[in-house]
């Protein structure tokens, strides 16, 4: 297991008739990702979800086409550029 991280930022925030929430977080140039699902109540009442977040390596994903990759690096910058990591989203 790998002990180095890679700072991510919040790509992408989607809803369901579920009640769940995903959340995507990818790295700067949009190449690899981590999705996790979370029920909206725990969004009120757990861990806020942050701009960034540090994320072990060896749980992020590769991003299997271009324009997803496009796009959340897209989205990684505008992030980056317009939040401080810590930032509450």
């Amino acid at each position: 297991m790998s002990d180095s991280t890679v700072r991510c930022w919040l790509v992408e925030r989607t809803f369901d008739d579920r009640n769940l929430v995903t959340i995507v977080y990818a790295t700067p140039d949009g190449s690899r990702y981590q999705q996790r699902e979370r029920s909206a109540t725990s969004l009120r009442t757990g861990a806020p979800v942050t701009a960034a977040t540090s994320i072990p390596e060896d749980e992020l994903e590769g991003v299997p086409d271009e324009e997803t990759q496009t796009r959340y690096a897209t989205e990684a910058e505008r992030v980056a550029e317009q939040y401080d990591p810590d930032d509450e989203l």
